[in-house]
């Protein structure tokens, strides 16, 4: 009983001890331990994240530094116009929205060499360093032409011209003195395939013509930016860094990132191992092909082939005529139908010939004028193009008249038998199948086009640089004082008479006619050609 109770007594001692070691423990542990309750590894093992939490420094990621203004406000350009831009794309879709990301991508590179000329030193534009800088905006670029290029046989192809055309508007900082003109200039190209985009499907998909609407507002756009941050040319930081330098930070900002947990901080358990390689030692060969036939079977077919042409007219000795009443160059009936109906005693081969499939049907030729549905006069302004169509007279109120400006463009197409007045200075005029139709104008910054149009007449009050008729029969110029340096291209036209002020007044007009036939000759290995003139 005593040696019990000594063991007892020794027992609770050696407790008591143990207890006060682990209380003398427990602020050593405490000041060990993570925030959050997880004990760090050794200082041998900590990775960057636990290095940080031991020191009490904190995980989340310095501020950045808040970009310029013509940087922002050039992201609201991107996530504006250009997303609009990008969504109808979309719309569209196929290659139309694959070309509308590449020019997304573009717009991110410019972003990018904006940003680099906020930060560095205007480079030699000769150096290989402005190259460097835009090696990634001109590769962007190429890359939305590329499309075009390669789909030069798709139906979007008018589409795809627009934008590639259009594209070089990012390219407006190389004028260093009127940027804006060279936005001006890429907004004339695009338009040329645009307004054609517009023409084709303003009747037939309304989503067409708004893209293309869509695309234009990116010009309008870009331009008001241009004129507020850079309205003398792109600027750079004269006590910046050095472009390479400023380019390289560019690419090696990322975006913040979350503070890391101390469940990441600990180890995590390695991926499972890929699977084993599939073995081919014991796959089955390929079965044999039924009934036990091997491909011997299409030389023994080959040689009885030869063997029947070699037998001469008894070839044809099971072949019968076809009756009279199943000729169709006999019976005009037969004709009428889409085949001649199989007889009882056609064999296979016939009736597999018969069930072949038809040749294609010829397309529909366009229906005359005269058949074709009315559609309602139309006038109206898109853009910057004004279209005239479906007029057979003139209005009420007497002429058609418009007021044109500098930027805008006019269609006339389809009308007959109507006089139009246009006001002010213009772009450039087209006409396109129309007749009987009287034209006075002001001034022009380009050219009026003539397609198709009989007993056409024109009067021009003030300047025109170029007229262009292109199967004209008939037609009637009247030049001003002003307009005496027009330039007149003919193509397949007939009864073409200018007129210009005599030198009488400018009541007195004389009237030249321009000519139609030419004489060609060969002299000394080089076509001469002459006009035809006849003394009456």
């Amino acid at each position: 009983m005593a040696n019990t109770m000594n063991n007892l007594t020794t027992l609770i001692k050696r407790l008591e001890a143990a207890t006060s070691r682990l209380e003398d423990m427990v602020p050593t542990m405490a000041e060990n331990a993570s925030p959050n309750g997880v004990p760090l590894m050794s200082n041998g093992g900590l990775g960057v994240e636990q290095a940080d939490l031991r020191s009490g420094a904190s995980a989340s990621p310095a501020p950045s530094t808040p970009l310029p203004a013509s940087v922002d406000d050039f992201d609201a350009l991107i996530n504006g116009d250009v997303k609009s831009f990008v969504n109808m794309s979309e719309e569209i879709g196929g290659l139309v929205a694959e070309q509308s990301a590449a020019l997304l991508r573009a717009f991110a590179a410019e972003r990018k060499f904006l940003i680099v000329t906020t930060k560095a030193k205007k480079p030699d534009i000769q150096s290989p360093t402005y190259m460097e800088v835009l090696k990634d905006l001109q590769s962007t670029m190429g890359a939305v032409n590329d499309i075009r290029e390669a789909n030069r046989a798709s139906p979007l192809f008018t589409h795809l011209t627009t934008v590639s055309e259009g594209i070089n508007v990012l390219g407006w900082f190389a004028n260093e003195s009127k940027p804006t003109e060279s936005i001006s200039d890429a907004l004339g190209s695009a338009e040329f395939y645009g307004n054609r985009v517009i023409k084709e499907y303003k009747d037939k998909d309304r989503t067409h013509v708004q893209w293309t609407q869509a695309f234009y507002r990116i010009f309008k756009s870009l331009t008001a930016y241009v004129k507020h941050h850079y309205p003398s040319g792109l600027t750079w930081n004269n006590e910046g860094i050095d472009p390479l330098e400023a380019l390289q930070e560019v690419y090696q900002s990322k975006p913040p990132t979350s503070p890391p947990s101390a469940r990441s901080a600990t180890s995590a358990p390695p991926p499972p191992p890929p699977p084993p390689l599939p073995s081919f030692d014991n796959v089955p060969p390929p079965p044999m092909p039924p009934n036990g036939v091997s491909s011997t079977r299409n030389t023994s077919d080959m040689a009885a082939v030869f063997d029947e042409i070699s037998k001469g007219e008894a070839v044809t000795s099971n072949l019968r005529k076809v009756d009279p009443s199943s000729q169709t160059h006999k019976n005009p009936s037969l004709r009428a139908g889409s085949a001649v109906p199989s007889g009882p005693l056609r064999s296979d081969s016939q009736n597999s010939a018969s069930s072949r499939g038809k040749s294609p049907v010829p397309g529909k030729k366009p229906k005359p004028e005269s058949m074709r549905t009315k559609k309602p006069p139309r006038k109206e302004l898109e853009g910057n193009k004004w279209f005239i169509e479906n007029f057979d007279s003139n209005p009420p109120e007497g002429m058609l008249e418009i007021n044109a400006s500098i930027t805008q463009s006019i269609l006339i197409s389809r009308c007959s038998k109507i006089t139009i007045r246009v006001v002010g200075k213009g772009n450039a005029i087209a006409l396109d199948n129309c007749k009987q139709v009287a034209l006075v104008i002001d001034s022009l910054v380009s050219s009026v086009d003539v397609i198709k149009t009989p007993r056409f007449e024109m009067q021009v009050l003030g300047n025109l640089p170029t007229i262009m008729l292109e199967q004209v029969d008939g037609a009637t110029i009247i030049l001003g004082k002003e307009s005496l340096g027009t330039e007149l291209f003919t193509s397949k036209c007939s009864g073409i008479n200018v007129n210009v002020p005599g030198e009488g007044g400018e009541d007195d007009f004389v009237e030249m006619a321009l000519p139609e036939q030419v004489k060609s000759v060969l002299k000394n290995g080089q076509l001469v050609n002459e006009i035809v003139e006849y003394a009456g």
